[in-house]
């Protein structure tokens, strides 16, 4: 098997081999359009606009898919990754499963309800894809550090994989981030930072340090347009685990937004291959009211998203300052669908919904998309006739805080029948 130390020393004399990055030609920037070369390219040169990787596709066939891999590597045609990306150590993350769900359908008045249940991956986080597709761009481009500012499943990704692939990781998160996203990244031994401050203080910190450290990859910051395509094997899988068509509405929890833009983009790579019908879809953005600064500037009308201060329960959804938050604004509102916030009450009661109806098991931010869809049915912003899918993103064994003390045994009796009949539970 390939290893790591393989691919080359440093960015800066590394020559990126032939194939490095797949059917990917150039990086192309979202607002003016310019494309530069492959690289360690994030912002545009001529209007500092986010890049985003842009191909040019063969003829790919639903036939090649199903025969590749049993993770997001079936889909590597579709990637900005090497032939041989499975060669290389990683965690294998994808195919999650996609779970009917009929009883919380029930409870919401939905006719056909999915769970796209992501708490399935390696280190129980969609993150894992993200990190997969970024990892492979730090190997081709010579990076020998894997870095990032995260609040907590990122943090975990990033440990696991680096680990996996036999390089250091450096992890930088705030300092009162939930005990369990602590415990779940500090036991691969990387190197694991608290920051007194908010994610938005991290991530400024984390841009300072990928300007100075060289051959540091901070997969949400320098190697960013590779690691944000991750997301797009969400919509991949959510359509061939359809029988190869597409969902009339998808609710996704919008932390940085990302997540949100590229299942978009994912679903028009599909039709434009003819993979899927050109069918109509509709997504929702779902938020925190203690950090929805997507959802108030959908509800203004505006294009653009004023930064806030996060205080809300769902800590992995607390970033005041998204960055692709005007491109979810633009997604929305262009597949007809909306942005909505609710309360942390609201919260952690979609996470015992989730968990009470279907036996699955949501962090906050599943709690914040399942209280999402049911605000979004009970306004009349969705159609309840239509087929939906909603993300959950990540597992509640991460974000136990939220429901401690408001979960628990029903009794505590002693050791005999009589105590059980006496207290009602027969």
């Amino acid at each position: 098997m390939t290893t790591y130390a393989d691919a080359g020393t440093t960015p800066g004399a590394h020559t990126i081999r032939p194939g490095a990055f797949g059917n990917a030609t150039t990086l192309r920037c979202r607002e003016c359009g310019t494309t530069i070369p492959l690289g360690a390219h994030y912002a545009c040169s001529e209007c500092f606009g986010p890049l985003e990787v842009a191909y040019d596709y063969p003829r790919i066939t639903r036939e090649q898919i199903a025969a590749g891999p049993p993770n997001i590597w079936r889909y590597q045609q579709l990637l900005p990754v090497p032939t041989d990306v499975a060669s290389f150590p990683n965690t294998e993350p994808g195919l999650t499963r996609l779970v009917r769900a009929d009883r919380l359908a029930a409870d919401l008045g939905l006719a056909r309800l999915w769970v796209k249940d992501d708490s399935g991956n390696p280190t129980h986080s969609f993150k894992d894809r993200v990190v997969a597709v970024a990892l492979t761009a730090a190997r081709e481009l010579g990076f020998q550090v894997l870095a990032c500012p995260s609040t907590g499943n990122l943090a975990n990704a990033v440990a696991a994989a680096a680990a996996r692939a036999g390089i250091r990781s450096v992890v930088m998160v705030p300092h009162n981030l939930e005990q369990q996203k602590i415990l779940t990244t500090a036991v691969y031994e990387g190197t694991l930072v608290a920051v007194e401050g908010t994610y938005d203080d991290v991530n400024r910190l984390a841009s300072e340090i990928a300007g100075e450290e060289e051959g540091w990859a901070f997969v949400n910051v320098n190697v960013r347009p590779y690691y944000a395509e991750g997301s797009k094997t969400l919509a991949f899988e959510i359509a061939e685990q359809l029988g190869w068509r597409l969902p009339e509405q998808i609710v996704v929890p919008i932390a940085s937004g990302a997540q949100l833009v590229k299942i978009d983009k994912g679903i028009r790579e599909l039709v434009e291959l003819g993979l899927v019908e050109d069918t109509p879809y509709k997504i929702f953005g779902a938020q925190a009211t203690g950090c929805s600064p997507v959802s108030a500037a959908f509800k203004a009308g505006h294009d653009v998203v004023q930064p806030v201060k996060p205080d809300t329960v769902a800590k992995s959804l607390a970033i005041g300052n998204p960055a692709d938050g005007p491109y979810v604004l633009d997604v929305c509102r262009r597949t007809g669908g909306t942005v909505e916030d609710v309360s942390d009450d609201e919260v952690i009661a979609g996470i015992a919904q989730l968990a009470r109806t279907e036996g699955i098991f949501g962090e906050t931010a599943g709690g914040v998309t399942v209280a999402t869809l049911a605000k979004l049915v009970r306004t009349g912003q969705l159609d309840p006739g239509a087929e939906t899918v909603i993300i959950n993103s990540g597992d509640g064994l991460k974000t136990l805080d939220a429901i401690a003390g408001k979960v628990g045994p029903k009794a505590t009796i002693r050791p005999t029948y009589d105590a059980f009949t006496e207290a009602g539970l027969a």
